[in-house]
């Protein structure tokens, strides 16, 4: 194994976890000592080329909380009305059943498990002279102070470069830093890929670097379904579903740079947007909400590989095999004891939200 991971950057005030989640200790472990994971046994080519250094200028902020004051005539009692009829869903019309179908696609894509809760911000372009980008749906495109700078046609496909101090799109002259926007349940494209969530593009030393803002629910769809496959077993995709969230929580709270938590290579663990997602391993993903690998109250930094053969060669025997995790689940382990075998010692704990 080699010591060539790039060191984890302080983090910057945009990189702050959510106040709102209680996670017991805080702290995040080595799987006895082991420092860092990737996949598989990594080769030169895979080392990741320089982080970028961005400030906290060029990033852009989230917008304000503003709380309306209600007027006088708000504060009348409203008058009393009928109660909604049922309505039969046989007799929408098609347009109508499309329109709930969006409706529907929009709420279940910010769901109200945890896991939604936990925004991850992961690199899915480093450090590239161009790329396309688009949205099957339309998207705004925002400055760093959320201002409306263009709108993006839908089913467009756009070059994005930079150029100078700015990036260059299509026609338009954009600012170094740029965020891309879709509808809530809509989609954006980078290359032949689609992505939950939103796209953070900056322009920096004359490359590209694009960052999917995406909450942990949803990346843990595409990670699940990208790392084995849906038609194992429950008790296997659950172990998964928990390792992976274990992993990337890591990474959440120590990133390895300012501007992204983590990369979507097995370098880290695959990350490949919607094209991978499947129905079995998003149901794993959602019974194990918020649970992740901990020991003595800290997050376990949860390695695992393919094969016993893998985690033996790259991590000292010291992680999970997931053909090994598929092995105990058809032998009738649960997905707790399974996640037992492999790190000995550990427990599952769960990311709760503070209320108070």
């Amino acid at each position: 194994m080699k010591s060539d991971k790039p060191p984890a950057a302080s983090r910057s005030p945009w990189l702050k976890p959510a106040l709102w989640l209680s996670i017991p200790g805080m702290g995040v472990l080595a799987v006895l000592g082991i420092a860092f994971s990737r996949q598989q046994p990594p080769s030169s080519s895979q080392a990741l080329s320089p982080t970028p250094v961005v400030s906290p200028a060029q990033v852009l902020s989230p917008s304000p909380l503003v709380t309306p004051t209600p007027s006088p005539q708000a504060t009348k009692k409203p008058a009393a009305k009928p109660s909604p009829k049922s309505v039969d869903p046989t007799a929408l019309t098609a347009e109508q059943k499309a329109l709930n179908a969006k409706a529907k696609a929009a709420f279940t894509s910010i769901g109200s498990s945890v896991d939604a809760l936990v925004e991850m911000h992961v690199a899915i372009a480093e450090g590239q002279p161009s790329i396309t980008v688009g949205a099957p749906g339309g998207a705004r495109l925002l400055d760093r102070n959320n201002k409306p700078l263009h709108q993006l046609a839908p089913g467009v496909v756009y070059t994005a470069q930079p150029e100078g101090q700015s990036i260059r799109l299509g026609e338009w002259s954009l600012p170094e830093v740029v965020l891309l926007e879709v509808p809530p349940g809509s989609l954006f494209q980078l290359g032949d890929r689609t992505y939950r969530g939103r796209l953070l593009l900056v322009a920096t030393d004359g490359k590209l670097w694009g960052v999917n803002y995406v909450n942990m629910r949803q990346y843990l769809y595409s990670v699940v379904a990208s790392e084995v496959s849906p038609s194992w077993k429950m008790e296997a995709l659950k172990a998964q579903a928990v390792a992976a969230r274990s992993y990337a929580l890591t990474y959440y709270f120590k990133p390895v740079s300012p501007l992204f938590h983590m990369g979507a290579t097995e370098y880290y663990q695959v990350y490949s947007g919607t094209q991978r997602e499947a129905d079995k391993t998003s149901e794993a993903v959602d019974a194990t909400a918020g649970e992740f690998v901990s020991y003595r109250g800290g997050i376990v930094e949860s390695l695992y590989a393919a094969s016993d053969d893998i985690v033996a060669e790259a991590f000292q025997g010291k992680g999970m095999s997931q053909l090994g995790a598929l092995a105990l689940a058809e032998k009738g382990y649960s997905y707790k004891q399974i996640l037992g075998n492999y790190y000995p010692g550990t427990g599952v704990a769960r990311i709760e939200e503070d209320r108070d």
